[in-house]
């Protein structure tokens, strides 16, 4: 399904900043310190690993401005998402640490 060149953007399509700077700073923090994703051994922790990378995903897909044509895509890449991911990330790690 192709769009002419000329087609405005959807409604709703604007920068969104919140996900935006949540995906941001996940994405700086993770990268200058990866020890933030291990358990109380210092071994990774892939379930937070993976959260986390959802709520960077989702922080930046939002925070641009896309939004996805397929209703399970938006849902999952929105920023109720980003923020969801986010607080299910922190529970992990808050559980992982004891």
């Amino acid at each position: 399904m192709s769009h002419p060149p000329d087609a405005e953007p959807a409604a709703g399509a604007a920068v969104a900043w919140l996900p935006l700077g949540l995906g941001i700073g996940l994405m700086l923090a993770i990268t200058a310190y990866p020890p933030l994703l291990t358990d109380a051994d210092g071994k990774a922790d892939h379930l937070a690993a993976g959260l986390a990378c959802w709520a960077m995903a989702a922080g930046l897909t939002r925070g641009v401005g896309y939004l996805p044509v397929n209703i399970i895509s938006r849902v999952l890449l929105s920023g109720a998402a980003s923020l969801l991911a986010l607080l299910l990330t922190v529970a992990r790690l808050a559980y992982a640490h004891g």
